[in-house]
């Protein structure tokens, strides 16, 4: 069902009232259309990838309103921990760095009750949420899956598990002997409480066929996550791009998802993930890969994810992980309302040569949010809020976004780039254990 605030009409601000009348009829009709909450379509969501100027900046205003209009102004994270149990994997995907033979040095199968271990560790720290994915270990067993799920709720049985991509639950039931809907309602009965929609990559048949002969199909992909929706299992929904494909695989991918929340309303989110090339090897052994999405391929894919999931997809998250967190500060006024977790040892972007990380202190969220004039909340894994914080500083309530590339320096191409340090990490860490929740 649609969002009950976004099927309200959004009014325009004077600014974006003033760049209606001089740019480009076509694009002011269609996000007019959008604030009247028309569907708009993929042929439209590809005219708006090709905006810039004053065009570009009248998509930023019109999915910031839209994004208001949705969720208020508030800007969300929730505090969770990344447990890769393992990182073996035969499956061969061109783009991950992050995979092992099982013979490799470094190669990794955390034991249940090291699960556990981690699980109980990030509890006692505040986390909320458990994120567990791994490679596709060829000599686990079918149950290793609901193994792990036991193991947590036997240590810290309220913790949400936010766990198993649909690559994992397609191996999972193979090798269990069980069709993927049993197979899903098992591991919903030990204590799974929600799945990340990832291995979406592009949902796009030949795209797909490029990126890895043997991975996960587009159809068996949707059927997975509409099988979880049907059992009432939430899912995350995802995009990776910036690599072998193109805006018109973009528009078609956001429509797919569109049309199945449409049919199931199971996803709690929208995640676009811009492809990290750094030491991918679908970049460093290809010459026509890409290095990652441009910094205005970045703002569109955030804006016109809005613009396009109105009133099907309230949350809209940038991931810091992979856009660096002053960039992900930045699409929180171009539609987008949440930055996602802390995220504990983060493994999967950083082994592909992500520089930002592996966590972010709940004081840096708030930081964040707070800057750009939006009220910081924390959240759990299904966005119920869970505290609401004081401003650690005076916001800025007439934050806007810059369209200058100038800041596409903080993902310059590879080996011509620092690691950037927030200005105010020092201080945000200091603040952690002292920012009041109201």
């Amino acid at each position: 069902m649609p969002s009950n605030i976004a099927t309200l009409a959004a009014k325009p601000s004077n600014k974006l009232t003033r760049l209606f009348t001089t740019i480009d009829p076509e694009i002011s009709n269609i996000l007019q259309g959008a604030l009247a909450n028309q569907e708009v379509s993929e042929i439209q969501g590809l005219l708006l990838f090709a905006t810039q100027g004053d065009e570009l900046e009248a998509l930023i205003e019109t999915a910031d309103l839209l994004r208001e209009m949705a969720v208020g102004n508030n800007g969300s994270f929730v505090t969770t921990r990344n447990i890769n149990f393992t990182n073996v994997c035969n499956m061969g995907c061109k783009f991950c760095g992050f995979a092992k033979r099982k013979t490799e040095a470094g190669a990794e199968l955390l034991s249940f009750e090291q699960v556990a271990d981690r699980a109980e560790q990030a509890w006692q720290d505040g986390a909320t949420e458990v994120c567990i994915q791994g490679g596709l270990h060829p000599d686990i067993k079918g149950d290793h899956y609901r193994n792990i799920l036991k193991a947590i709720k036997t240590r810290v049985p309220d913790i949400h598990i936010h766990a198993f991509s649909p690559f994992e639950i397609w191996y999972g039931a193979l090798k269990s002997r069980m069709s993927t809907k049993d197979f899903i309602q098992d591991l919903i009965d030990h204590g799974l409480g929600s799945m990340p929609g990832t291995a979406a990559e592009i949902l796009d048949v030949e795209i797909r066929k490029q990126l890895t002969k043997d991975k996960l199909s587009t159809e068996q992909w949707v059927d997975i996550i509409t099988t979880a929706h049907q059992l009432g299992l939430p899912t995350t929904a995802t995009i990776m791009y910036g690599h072998i494909d193109s805006p018109i695989h973009w528009v078609a991918h956001i429509g797919k998802i569109r049309d199945i929340q449409k049919q199931t309303g199971g996803f709690s989110e929208f995640v676009p993930l811009g492809f990290v090339h750094y030491e991918s090897p679908l970049y460093t052994k290809n010459n026509h890969v890409r290095a990652g999405p441009t910094f205005d391929e970045n703002i569109k894919m955030h804006a016109i994810s809005r613009v396009m999931l109105n009133g099907w997809i309230d949350n809209i998250q940038a991931s810091w992980v992979k856009l660096g967190p002053e960039y992900a500060t930045q699409m929180l006024r171009a539609g987008v309302n949440d930055l996602g977790g802390t995220l504990m040892n983060e493994n999967i972007t950083r082994s592909s040569g992500g520089i930002y990380g592996e966590e972010m202190t709940s004081a840096e969220m708030i930081e964040m949010i707070s800057r750009v004039g939006l009220n910081p909340v924390r959240r759990n894994t299904l966005y119920k809020t869970l505290e609401r914080y004081d401003a650690p500083q005076q916001i800025n309530t007439n934050y806007s976004v810059s369209i200058n590339p100038n800041i596409a320096a903080l993902s310059a191409q590879k080996n011509n780039i620092d690691i950037v340090q927030l200005p105010y990490s020092a201080q945000a860490k200091k603040q952690e254990q002292s920012v009041g929740a109201v």
